[in-house]
């Protein structure tokens, strides 16, 4: 416990309050708080601002903290393991309270925190970096005794925070080339250190999170995969016409498998698949879906960023991760034969959008503002883009608004 809180104070931790206000009225109330999340987001550092908030309220309280990342902590490798481990631990006369970083790598790790959890020992703080562990241990074994947050990359107004910056047009064009690991803020943003930085981690979740967790024995698809992902973000496609695409590249994969690979990239938060709907009822279309990346900048790492080639994707991806951010339910809309960029809801309410770069003439903002219009009800449409003047809101409620503006407002509705 000591080394991490030496090792976080080296570091200066920025309370991520969108985070940490969500979590802290669970403090205490007898269910699990379960992080999920891509790696070094930063759930380890919101653990430790928990810990601080409690600390503050509670001087009294043991703290037991693991961190499977620290060398103390590799032989906890499965249940038993992590039994013994905290077999006296635990004071009887105290509030205490477990924080396991990467409970994952722990084989059986659910049957302990069940036992935990029964017993009330103590308020039970993990983090995880794949979606199985949701969709399997936990749901399986915990069901109705957790409660799951989901962690992601700095946002935009996090991101000036966090490299002190301005809202400007250059820094956001500085987010949306490197992206929003919160460690960046320890380098200069040029492309020498950060995508250094950034190959560094695209690698470790592809090979920890998906290779060895996976057992894939086709890395070299897995990576042809995913470079094709990162080159169509915001594109509608399906399984079939990737694997004919692999083909045409003299790479013989069935179409199952590619379903199978694009899960896993998905369950280890590389990416995020987008379903489509019918906008008229939310009737979820089979077939037809939309990627995007966590993070920005392990997109751009690892295939390099265009302006005139990439900036439409990456200002769709950074719509998409704002409104992912807010806790809206996203999907792409169909209305007819038009095409919906988002279409966003949250507790029965929606909102509508469409990203764009430029509003560049009359036949685009024709399909930007029209595909809107075509929908019948008094929802929140919204428009964006990075012109600077703005058309003015028509006399059917549909805001043009700029990217920045967008990317910094935490309401929508």
């Amino acid at each position: 416990m000591w080394r991490l809180l030496n090792i976080m104070n080296k570091m200066k931790i920025i309370n991520r309050t969108i985070y940490t206000e969500r979590i802290l009225p669970f403090v205490g109330k007898g269910i699990i708080k379960v992080l999920t999340g891509q790696r070094r987001v930063g759930k380890s550092c919101i653990l430790q601002q928990l810990i601080t908030d409690i600390q503050a309220k509670n001087p009294d309280a043991n703290i037991v903290f693991i961190n499977l990342e620290f060398e103390e902590f590799r032989p906890i490798k499965t249940e038993t393991d992590l039994f013994d481990y905290l077999k006296d631990k635990f004071i009887s006369n105290k509030d205490n309270y477990l924080f396991i970083d990467e409970v994952q790598d722990i084989v059986g790790f659910e049957h302990v925190l069940r036992s935990l959890q029964s017993k009330n020992t103590c308020d039970i703080f993990v983090t995880g970096s794949n979606a199985k562990m949701l969709s399997s241990e936990l749901s399986t074994y915990l069901a109705g005794r957790y409660i799951e947050f989901h962690i992601h990359s700095l946002n935009y107004s996090e991101f000036l925070v966090f490299h002190k910056l301005l809202d400007t047009n250059q820094s956001l064009m500085l987010y949306l080339t490197y992206g929003g690991l919160p460690y960046l803020s320890m380098f200069s943003l040029t492309d020498e250190y950060v995508y250094e930085y950034l190959r560094n981690v695209y690698s470790t979740i592809l090979l920890r999170d998906v290779v060895q967790r996976e057992n894939i024995r086709n890395v070299d698809f897995l990576e042809t995969l995913l470079l094709y992902v990162a080159d169509n973000v915001g594109n509608l496609f399906s399984a079939s016409n990737i694997s004919k695409y692999l083909k045409s590249q003299r790479t013989e994969i069935n179409t199952n498998q590619v379903i199978n690979y694009l899960r896993l990239l998905s369950n280890a938060y590389i990416i995020n698949k987008v379903g489509r709907v019918d906008v008229n009822g939310l009737k979820k279309f089979e077939i037809g879906e939309k990627y995007f990346f966590e993070d920005i900048g392990l997109r751009n790492c690892h295939v390099g960023f265009s302006l005139q080639r990439d900036i439409h994707k990456l200002i769709e991806n950074a719509v998409f991760l704002h409104l992912q951010g807010l806790q809206y339910e996203v999907f792409v809309g169909k209305k007819d034969n038009l095409e919906i960029d988002f279409v966003a809801v949250k507790q029965g309410k929606r909102i509508y959008v469409q990203a764009t770069y430029l509003l560049a003439d009359e036949n685009t903002q024709k399909r930007e503002f029209g595909n809107l219009s075509s929908i019948q009800d008094n929802y929140p449409k919204y428009v964006v883009s990075l012109d600077e003047f703005y058309r003015q809101s028509d006399n059917e409620g549909i805001k043009h608004i700029h990217l920045r503006e967008f990317l910094m407002k935490m309401s929508l509705d």
